[in-house]
């Protein structure tokens, strides 16, 4: 094939009794670790009190590690019945992103009711701290081909050819896990530079829905470049999520904002003058 890009990279880094430890996991916490990092210093700009942080991280990460496997556990659950204690090999991959995702909102939700502060605030520091997350954790999918693109002959088609790997050796095909990294990082390149207005002129949640939901949207595309089974109505599993992420950006939005403007015309509104009594 002209021009493809054959990747021979070994997957699998070392096995340490019943776990193998691999490349997709080491970049997973890498993921979980500089969207930790980028979304705490989002937060301490917006005035919230980081210093319990860590109890917040805890439950994200917990219930987004609970949901991706429990999602991809689901749609992949022929392979493991037969082999059940294999749900729990996390370092061997298998993870859904959406399940991921989905489950760090449930556990932001949990963090600011624990801790008294607004929800939206997190998901404003989310959105862009899932983006580098995600583009971090995609890494270690670029090298153990887990995600199958359809075939194709462009010039960066890619080939993978290691005797581990879970790619599909002998076709050439789209590397759409790189296609969601430079999407993620493009997000990051054009709105991040930004936030910070975003933040002072519109309200909590706004930018992180923002975020959220051109992710969505761009995902919804690019799953045509995987060769996932369709579920319902011809959409594979990843679309219905990422179309799901859209449609709440889209009716959130204008929610929080109607409500933001109704709470700020009636603090300005003038106090009504006491009435003369004779």
């Amino acid at each position: 094939m002209f021009l493809a890009i054959v990747i021979d990279l070994e997957p699998n880094i070392v096995r340490l009794g019943p776990f193998l430890i691999t490349w997709h996991g080491v970049f997973s916490v890498l993921g979980i670790l500089a969207a930790a990092r980028l979304g705490i210093w989002l937060l301490a700009k917006d005035d919230v009190d980081t210093s319990h942080a860590a109890d917040g991280v805890t439950w994200m990460v917990v219930l987004g590690l609970a949901g991706a496997r429990i999602l991809y556990v689901w749609e992949n659950f022929r392979f493991f019945a037969g082999q059940l204690l294999h749900i729990f090999y996390l370092t061997e991959g298998g993870i859904s992103q959406w399940g991921g995702l989905f489950g760090a909102i449930a556990g932001a939700y949990v963090w600011a009711r624990r801790a008294h502060f607004s929800f939206w605030k997190i998901i404003d520091a989310g959105g862009p701290a899932a983006m580098i997350g995600l583009a971090v954790g995609r890494i270690g999918d670029v090298i153990n081909g887990e995600h199958h693109g359809t075939v194709t002959n462009v010039p960066w088609g890619v080939e993978y050819v290691n005797p581990d790997t879970l790619g599909e050796p002998g076709k050439v095909v789209h590397p759409e896990v790189a296609y969601e990294m430079i999407l993620t990082l493009g997000l990051l390149a054009i709105v991040l530079p930004f936030h910070q207005r975003l933040k002072a002129r519109l309200p909590d949640g706004v930018p992180g829905l923002i975020y959220l939901g051109l992710y969505g949207l761009g995902r919804f595309w690019l799953s045509y470049f995987r060769t996932d089974p369709a579920i319902i109505f011809g959409l594979r599993q990843a679309q219905l999520a990422s179309l799901a992420m859209f449609v709440v950006a889209v009716v959130a939005i204008p929610i929080l904002i109607r409500r933001s403007q109704r709470a700020r015309a009636g603090r300005e509104e003038p106090a009504a003058e006491p009435t003369d009594r004779a």
